[in-house]
């Protein structure tokens, strides 16, 4: 350092740092050029060039960056505040005061120590400025604290309150109750803050961009702040199905928020110079990453709806049609379906949930995915668990079958109603050069089955009722349920709507086809043709109808057309036999060598009852009318003596002995015994009972169907198999189940079924110990 006090004293002067002020005087420029020339006549420059330096650098690492940060180490309120905001405000604005005085330091270094006359090995490379800038951010980095972006945070917190309320609608705020105090800045409303707090802001990052700190400071609480913005903009959309969004999203995104951050890193204005094209890279990459997060944040909080939206579509379309155009811009597919298939899972597929519950929801899942995913490969992937649970229910044909047989309130009734989908065109769109869409054409993707490509290539949109039919592979199976709905309906309705049930039929034959379904027709032809025979028969020119007085009427049917009908008999009592046969000499007169094979247990009977002097007339099943009679002629009887006058076993008859028991017209004294109850003293018991039954059907609690299930005529037309199989094993000892039914398709051709049915009776004689099943193979059991 100079040894003489006039080159120390002007050296003080030009360089305040060598005595640790931060504050210089105005100095001129003869006074800097004979520090220059005293320094260069000593040969003093490169000490003072090097010394400058170190004391430039001791500074900042043991004041000025402490100092800063000391600012972010104070205790804060609670809730970011006015208070919040100045306090960092002024930190930055002390540090920008101290990084500018160094620039000006360094300004004046460049006139007394010029960089040609410092000698290479003591210079700073590539210039002074970008040495002194480097080490300004290592320092600041090197003492950054842990708790830092509090502060910082709640400053941006309040400038961007300040902006949105400033700057848009204000929607955000608007459930803020109306007062004399400003919402954004939380002043009275005469002393409103908010231009100050904007002025503020901008000039803080203007200071902080200056530095080249911009990022580093607050980076990453803008990104924060922003996403969490994002976030609550987004939850503002949950339970709002009907609406689409994202347009909405992306506008309030491409605006407000970039708006804000363009005046943030482009010193307050939102007009970006043509040349500062690093400027412009940075906000469109960061408006590329906070659209993916946008996209991100809204997708996912519509999957974690979608249960809800399923239930609800179609009122829910415009919620899929965004979750689909957000899935096109994020790779979250699998995510998707992963998420949605246990959704669906967790929610229906349970004991606790009833099967047609779940038929609903599956339908539901069905319809909304094929509108999301015309391709359909997602929907089979997220509903092939619903399908295999439903397969292993019992209920599930009937369930399906009423559905399609409704009145139009169902999903099934009504896809049922709209017909079959036909393609949109018979060429592929991908073919047509001249499609309007061309723009938008997408190749197919290379990781879908064939299937998949070849339902997209035909145009076809989902078929719901095909799917539905698919859950078990096979329409027989449904059109024998039908058949015995059907069946069921015409049987136990006394006035049936042959109409309707046409409709229905002309419907079904649309998707099982004419041939499946001929048995139906020839049922409802039974109908019509059944009451044009009665109608004859009770005629007067028959010449019956005084013997059978209109007490009688048929449903004649054609038995090898009708389902079978459940193997119960019953011993009609002599009155009612009677009518019957006079029923049948009048039917076998108008039609010649044909008769009438009665089923007693079908039907409904018109009864009269007279109780004590009360009168009453009742509609039952003839099992319960037969009890009635056989009582009004011995009023107590035991169980097994009634049994085999009705030729119905003791168990079955006690059943139909509760209906009677419910009527308060019937009880039993003690074990197996039942009286008919006529004391006067219960006569007003079994009165009341009788006035609570409805004048027009009295039914069993528990209906029983009059025909055989389809489950269970399927399982009778397996048995036929059991011979087939019993030889094989004879012959060949063991066989695993695939071979077992390889060969039996071979040589037994005349039933279709699969190989899972196979494996059900194969099992069940397992049960029965009529075959054994060890290391994979059946075999006979040893005698």
């Amino acid at each position: 350092m100079p040894n003489d006090a006039e080159t120390q004293r002007l050296l003080d002067k030009v360089f305040p740092v060598f005595k640790n002020e931060l504050k210089a005087e105005p100095i001129t420029a003869e006074e800097l050029e004979q520090l220059h020339q005293r320094l260069k006549t000593n040969e003093l420059l490169s000490e003072v060039y090097g010394s400058f330096f170190a004391k430039i650098e001791n500074i900042l690492q043991h004041v000025v960056v402490p100092q800063f940060w000391s600012r972010f180490r104070s205790k804060l309120p609670q809730e970011p505040s006015r208070d919040s905001f100045i306090q960092y405000q002024h930190a930055v604005k002390e540090l920008y005061d101290r990084f500018a005085f160094f620039r000006r330091q360094l300004k004046r270094l460049e006139t007394v120590c010029p960089a040609k006359d410092v000698p290479f090995v003591y210079r700073k490379l590539p210039n002074e400025v970008v040495v002194f800038c480097s080490h300004f951010h290592t320092t600041l980095h090197a003492q950054l604290p842990d708790d830092f972006n509090e502060l910082v945070y709640r400053f941006y917190f309040v400038a961007f309150r300040v902006f949105i309320y400033s700057h848009s609608d204000g929607e955000e705020y608007m459930d803020v109750a109306e007062s004399n105090r400003c919402i954004a800045c939380d002043m009275t409303a005469g002393d409103c803050q908010c231009q100050a707090i904007a002025d503020a802001f901008t000039s803080t990052n203007r200071y902080l961009s200056m530095m080249g700190i911009l990022e580093e400071i607050a980076g990453y609480t803008l990104n924060l702040l922003i996403q969490e913005r994002i976030d609550a903009k987004v939850d503002e959309t949950k339970e709002n199905y009907a609406t689409s969004h994202v347009e909405s999203l992306e506008q309030w995104l491409n605006t407000v928020v970039m708006e804000w951050l363009t005046r943030i890193y482009n010193k307050g204005s939102l007009q970006i110079h043509p040349h500062h094209t690093a400027l412009q890279r940075h906000i469109a990459q960061m408006q590329s990453k906070l659209l993916f997060y946008m996209y991100d944040k809204y997708a996912n909080t519509i999957v974690d709806q979608f249960f809800q939206i399923i239930i609800n579509f179609p009122m829910s379309q415009s919620a899929v049609d965004d979750l689909k155009l957000c899935l096109s811009k994020i790779n979250l597919k699998r995510c998707f379906v992963t998420t949605v298939r246990d959704m669906l899972r967790e929610r229906l597929l349970h004991p606790g949930v009833d099967t047609p519950d779940i038929l609903t929801g599956y339908v539901a899942a069905l319809k909304t995915l094929a509108h999301f995913d015309s391709s359909t490969v997602l929907l089979r992937s997220i509903t092939r668990p619903i399908k295999e649970y439903l397969r292993n229910r019992t209920e599930t044909v009937r369930c399906v079958v009423t559905s399609f047989t409704g009145d139009g309130t169902s999903d099934l009734a009504e896809e049922l109603a709209k017909g079959e989908m036909e393609p949109v065109s018979k060429t592929s769109s991908s073919d047509k050069l001249d499609d309007p869409d061309w723009k938008n054409w997408q190749p197919d993707p290379v990781n879908m089955a064939p299937a998949a490509l070849k339902f997209i290539a035909s145009n076809k949109r989902a078929d719901i009722i095909s799917m539905v039919v698919d859950i078990y592979g096979s329409k027989e199976i449904f059109v024998n349920e039908y058949r015995n709905l059907l069946a069921e309906r015409l049987l136990s309705q006394a006035e049936c709507s042959v109409e309707r049930e046409v409709k229905h039929l002309e419907l079904l034959k649309s998707r099982f086809g004419e041939s499946l379904l001929h048995s139906c027709d020839v049922m409802l032809k039974d109908i019509t043709e059944s009451k044009r025979i009665n109608a004859h028969i009770l005629s007067p020119d028959s010449g019956t109808a005084e013997e059978l007085s209109g007490q009688v009427s048929a449903l004649i049917v054609s038995s090898q057309f009708w389902p079978t009908f459940r193997k119960e008999t019953m011993e009609l009592p002599t009155s009612i036999k009677e009518m019957f046969e006079k029923y049948t000499k009048a039917y076998e007169s108008y039609k010649v060598n044909r008769t009438l094979q009665w089923t007693p247990l079908n039907g409904k009977v018109t009864i009269e009852l007279e109780h004590n002097g009360k009168v009453q007339e009742m509609q039952v099943t003839p099992a319960q009318a037969a009890i009635a009679i056989h009582f009004s002629e011995q009023p107590q009887w035991e169980l097994d003596c009634l049994s085999q006058k009705m030729n119905m076993p003791p168990i079955v008859l006690r059943k139909r002995i509760v209906f009677w028991q419910s009527q308060g017209l019937i009880r039993e004294t003690k074990e197996n015994l039942f009286v008919l109850i006529d004391k006067s003293t219960e006569s007003d018991v079994s009165a009341d009972a009788m006035q609570a039954q409805p004048n027009d059907v009295c039914e069993e609690e528990e209906a029983e169907s009059a025909m055989e299930s389809a489950s269970d005529q399927r399982e009778e037309e397996l048995q036929v198999f059991w011979s087939y199989i019993e030889a094989m094993l004879t012959n060949l000892d063991s066989l695993p189940l695939d071979r077992i039914h390889q060969m039996l398709k071979m040589f037994a051709s005349q039933v279709d079924f699969t190989q899972d049915e196979l494996k059900h009776i194969l099992q069940r004689k397992v049960r029965e110990h009529k075959l054994v099943y060890a290391g994979g193979v059946y075999q006979l059991p040893k005698s």
